[in-house]
């Protein structure tokens, strides 16, 4: 199995185009753009990412039509469906501001505008309509919701999230 953790997740490839070799991908991504001039994606071949080069790519919206070096017939081409496309982390956009990677986050630590320090983030956690960080103050664990009327700042220099919680969300988790 290959380790994953200097590669992040990029879409996938959805269904065959046309009777050549050609396929479709989704890009998992809010700016398909940036990926429009790639040579290579890493295809996960039975938990194995394994390097596909591109000939061809042809974006629409998040959908792309791609052609593969040495995937010139239906058949090479079927078994790339339902197959994750993954990237090297050096080939993400870099953010600025308040947006941010989840990947970045943790060992962050997080500070509350009331509460002071939390602690630092042991991860991200995604759930179906919110992700959160995961955090222990005194061994008990803390979620913070990641939303922007949470997080005031994303400092990457002093490796810190200033945040301001909800009224009643730290009593929920310190019993306070």
């Amino acid at each position: 199995m290959s380790d994953f953790k200097d590669y992040f997740y990029l879409g996938k490839i959805t269904k065959l185009h046309g009777y050549e070799g050609k396929l479709t991908l989704f890009f998992d991504t809010d700016e398909p753009q940036e990926y429009i001039d790639l040579e290579v994606v890493y295809i996960d071949i039975q938990g194995n990412l394994v390097p596909y080069f591109i000939e061809d790519l042809k974006l629409l919206n998040n959908k792309a039509t791609v052609v593969f070096s040495d995937v010139d017939n239906i058949e090479n081409a079927e078994e790339l469906v339902n197959k994750e496309l993954y990237l090297p982390l050096n080939m993400l956009p870099e953010l600025t501001g308040n947006k941010f990677y989840y990947h970045e986050v943790p060992g962050m630590e997080v500070i509350d505008s009331n509460f002071g320090s939390l602690g630092a983030v042991k991860e991200v956690l995604e759930y179906p309509n919110q992700a959160v960080f995961q955090l222990f103050y005194n061994e008990k664990e803390v979620l913070i919701p990641i939303s922007s009327e949470v997080i005031n700042e994303f400092n990457r220099k002093q490796n810190k999230i200033f945040i301001t919680t909800p009224d009643g969300l730290l009593d929920i988790y310190l019993g306070e």
